[in-house]
This record gives C-alpha cells, sequence and structure tokens, in this order.
C-alpha cells in the first residue's frame, strides 16, 4: 500500500513499523528528509534516518497513530497524527507518545513522502 493521501501516510507507516519493515518505512521519506529522533536532535537524510528508525525498532514495540489535522496546499502538506509506542528497552518496558507536526510532499509517483518527520511537535525544543 502507498500513501496516497496525506492521511493514509501514517497508516502506512504504522503498518510498516509494526512489521518491522525498514525498508518500506524509508520509502517513505525523501532522500533529504530530517526526522527529529527526539526533543532537540534533528537527523537529516536517509543514513542518518534509517539508524534512528532502527533504534525504536529494536525497542520490539507496538506503535499506534490516529491522524489528527491536515492543511494541504498543492504538493505539501502539514499533518499531525497522536501516537503511541509501547516496547522494551534494556531497564524494562518503554512507553513513548506525543503529537506530531510533519511536513509531507507528494512525489511525482504520487505517493506522500516525510519532508520533516517532527514526532515531538507537542514537545518541541531548540536543536
Amino acid at each position: 500500500m502507498r500513501a496516497t493521501t496525506p492521511e493514509l501516510m501514517y497508516r502506512v507507516f504504522t503498518d510498516a513499523f509494526n512489521t518491522g519493515d525498514l525498508d518500506r518505512m524509508l520509502t517513505l521519506y525523501e532522500a533529504d528528509a530530517a526526522l527529529v529522533a527526539q526533543p532537540g536532535q534533528v537527523l537529516a537524510g536517509t543514513e542518518q534516518i534509517r539508524a534512528a528508525l532502527q533504534g525504536f525498532l529494536a525497542l520490539n514495540g507496538r506503535l499506534s497513530m490516529e491522524p489528527g489535522v491536515v492543511v494541504q496546499t498543492g504538493e505539501l502538506a502539514l499533518a499531525s497524527t497522536r501516537w503511541s509506542l509501547a516496547g522494551s528497552g534494556p531497564d524494562g518496558p518503554i512507553n513513548l507518545a506525543g503529537t506530531s507536526a510533519d511536513v509531507l510532499r507528494r512525489a511525482p509517483d504520487g505517493g506522500w513522502r516525510y519532508v520533516i518527520d517532527q514526532p515531538w511537535g507537542d514537545q518541541m525544543t531548540a536543536a
């Protein structure tokens, strides 16, 4: 399944995450996209994003997302979702949650991709 609308982006990402499909997750990012891996830590480009996503997948958790508001103009969209991730780390259970503030762009193939993936939108700090 492709993310043919900004709203569908979150379902595709969740499915890929919950099946551990890192390569599929990466297809949802532009080559020079930015990911805020944690508040104040901005990563850029495919390799840095791959490493961060591998870290989240290593939590062996379950991700859930509830799409929120989408504001679209042409090929760009500002989108948000409420998300939660329950997993486990070396010190025991881990529960993460937030409300994202993401910038998406429609690619020439009609699929949507992250330009900026900011899952900590409600906890933003200066980078």
